[in-house]
């Protein structure tokens, strides 16, 4: 892995430099009141919320009353199993941006300089790759399953089913706990309300369209959310390279982050903390920004590996999404995910992370560990019009991840817990009824737990680099389960337990033996955190592998291929769909096409870069002019794309809104006995499919004739 950046974002700004050429410490960017040149509202907050709930609530209201009729419970958590391409790609884009990113992309590159983009994507690209290879996985082998634990208990068994269930509602709090650490914190600083209220505020708007529709309106929310962040990204990439008057181009923002980072510049006493954005860059070459010679973004990149692993291969939520998926589409739309995804981080990051040191702001330690250098930059080159957009932004993405964690924790209390343990018989009905308790419950949970860890002292960035070291040594057991046909239940449990537990003390202990004390600071530095998440997936994997090459079980995917839906599903999609040949060729299209996507972009952009060492003016206007144009095509990619796979339902849709309330009814009624119909005729059903993909062949030669 190539070397890149310098690492932890402890050493982000502690003060201002002032025209003599000296820095100086400053007590805060935004505090005692929220941003002085600046403010908004508290009002602007509130309304937000209910504009985005309506924007959510009412399309799926309308999509629900004109083309679903009945909402079935199997329905709202895999919406018919019928995802397209474009829909897929964006919930990988909006998902993954959303959970950290687009607040902690840009405070890690504030202190890394260029280099950042490459350590944050060797993490995801990985990733999302393996995970493309699951989400076809899953199809083959565990067609009909609700939740990743349900395809644990086919396999493993009850005990390892407990083990998984726990871990994967530990991700899913500590995703939670990132989503909501960052927003409070923007959002008290951006509006001035309590970072309390806050806490509660967040959640509120996503209780109720997550409870009204489920996964399709969540997905649609997704969609809603990441047309105004796309937006918004463009707008400030543009902003910092071709507009403002502050920047306004690559050549000034280069000049200016050569002076920040001059061996001539004093920094004078009292510092914050040893290498804020004053001088010469520790373990950067020769101590630059514009650089992707570093020594400790290996460090964060190692880390930022084992986290993105156990954020995603531990996630119900993202296993949800693969479930929902069109078997089709899912290879696809994992990797043009991934593509559009890196525009996110690499846009926003080389604008507003690299804005904030070319603009030499003045944050605090504590202001940069929770989120707050998107803001700041912003504030800098708009004003108000700034933190307004940047207050938009934040909701969207924070409001549609979190609906995504309560459609996983939803999931897996009504068909791991409920339906497995307390009422195995249940109906569709019931298990709705569940579901739609457990969102306002854990919806609930959110806010609360977002309070008590405000009021510990946890940051976004110290949530970030420990979620590694806590789920980590669940990753590679999870993989196997799908994968390996060996692996087995003894040392996917003892495999996850004693790697989770010799993870967390290997943390402790390098922090007491390097820094004589265990603190939220101590802990949250390199060594420990590298330690940590090092042990904890490795040690998890290489367990599970040991028992599994000793007491192999010999899988053939029988149990997991015979886990059964609650209710008969409304889907129309073909059988064909889930033939093997099918789904093996799309396994071997995401392996060849992520493999070469990964190669290029980890390994041969970076080495391809390393001659350059400080990048020249010339080689760093290429590299704005490609962050701009990633930018911009990747926002209408995921705009666009879509639109275009559904137009005919949003053509339905909109009819629909004219349509009379009575005439629905009728149509209703008359669906829902053609459905019983062919409940009680299979073969009904067959030849009903057999001759609507007749009709599609058909059209499709008269198309092309």
């Amino acid at each position: 892995m190539i070397i890149m950046g310098h690492l932890v974002w402890v050493t982000v700004f502690g003060g201002g430099c002032v025209g003599d050429g000296g820095c100086s410490s400053v007590s805060s960017y935004f505090n005692p009141t929220p941003t002085t040149t600046a403010t908004v509202k508290e009002e602007v907050a509130s309304a937000m919320e209910i504009f985005l709930v309506c924007c959510t609530v009412f399309p799926f209201w309308i999509y629900k009353r004109q083309l679903v009729g009945l909402h079935y419970s199997a329905w709202t958590v895999s919406q018919g199993l019928a995802t397209d391409n474009g829909l897929i790609a964006l919930i990988v884009v909006d998902t993954w941006a959303v959970r950290a990113y687009t607040l902690e992309s840009k405070n890690i590159l504030s202190v890394l300089g260029v280099d950042f983009d490459f350590s944050i994507l060797d993490g995801f690209t990985i990733t999302v790759l393996l995970f493309g290879v699951m989400a076809i996985e899953i199809k083959r082998k565990a067609p009909h399953a609700h939740t990743v634990c349900e395809i644990v208990k086919a396999r493993w068994g009850t005990a390892a089913h407990l083990v998984f269930l726990a871990f994967c509602f530990l991700t899913n709090i500590i995703v939670t706990a990132m989503l909501l650490l960052g927003g409070s914190a923007v959002v008290n600083a951006l509006t001035g309300v309590n970072i309390y209220a806050a806490s509660f505020l967040i959640p509120l708007g996503v209780i109720v369209y997550t409870l009204a529709g489920g996964l399709k309106a969540t997905f649609l929310a997704s969609y809603i959310h990441s047309v105004i962040v796309h937006v918004v990204l463009v707008i400030f990439v543009y902003l910092v390279y071709t507009a403002s008057s502050e920047l306004g181009s690559p050549s000034v923002v280069y000049n200016r982050l050569v002076e920040v980072s001059s061996k001539s510049r004093i920094c004078q006493e009292p510092l914050t903390h040893g290498g804020q954005s004053c001088g010469p860059v520790n373990g950067n070459y020769k101590g630059s920004y514009l650089t992707m010679l570093s020594s400790g973004g290996l460090v964060f990149g190692i880390i930022n590996i084992v986290g993105n692993f156990g954020t995603v291969f531990v996630d119900n939520g993202y296993w949800v999404s693969a479930i929902a998926a069109r078997p089709s589409s899912t290879h696809k739309g994992y990797l043009l995910g991934g593509l559009v995804w890196f525009a996110v981080p690499f846009s926003l990051a080389t604008s507003l992370g690299l804005g904030a040191l070319a603009l030499d702001l003045p944050l605090t330690e504590s202001e940069a560990s929770h989120g707050l250098v998107p803001p700041a930059t912003a504030i800098a080159l708009m004003g108000k019009g700034g933190s307004v957009l940047l207050l938009t932004m934040l909701f969207m993405a924070v409001t549609s991840a979190g609906s995504s964690e309560l459609i996983a924790v939803s999931s897996l209390c009504t068909y791991d817990i409920y339906r497995t343990y307390i009422n195995p018989d249940a109906s569709g009905k019931k298990i709705l009824k569940v579901s739609r308790t457990v969102v306002l419950c854990f919806g609930c949970f959110m806010g609360l737990l977002a309070v008590i860890l405000n009021k510990a002292g946890v940051s976004l960035g110290w949530m970030y680099l420990a979620m590694g070291v806590f789920i980590g040594s669940a990753v590679l057991p999870i993989a196997f389960m799908l994968l390996w046909r060996k692996a087995n239940a003894i040392g996917a449990i003892a495999g996850t337990i004693i790697g989770c537990v010799l993870g967390i003390t290997t943390w402790l202990s390098v922090t007491s033996i390097e820094y004589g004390r265990v603190t939220l600071d101590t802990t949250g530095r390199n060594a420990p955190m590298l330690a940590g998440n090092l042990v904890s997936i490795l040690t998890g994997g290489a367990i599970h592998a040991v028992c599994s090459l000793i007491w192999p079980q010999n899988y053939d995917w029988d149990t997991t291929k015979q886990i059964t839906v609650v209710e008969k599903e409304n889907t129309e999609l073909p059988a064909e769909e889930f033939q093997e040949e099918k789904l093996i060729k799309a396994k071997a299209w995401i392996v060849k096409w992520g493999v070469g996507f990964t190669t290029v972009i980890v390994i041969l952009w970076p080495l391809l870069s390393l001659p350059a060492r400080e990048f020249s003016l010339g080689y760093f206007t290429f590299w704005a002019v490609i962050a701009i144009a990633w930018g911009t095509i990747g926002s209408a990619v995921i705009i666009a794309l879509p639109l275009i796979e559904s137009w005919k339902t949003i053509q339905s849709v909109c009819i629909g809104m004219f349509t009379n309330d009575r005439l629905m009814e009728k149509v209703e009624e008359l669906n829902l006995k053609l459905h019983t119909i062919m409940l009680a005729i299979p073969e009904a059903e067959k030849i009903y499919l057999l001759e609507k993909e007749k009709a599609k062949n058909i059209e499709a030669s008269k198309r092309q004739d």
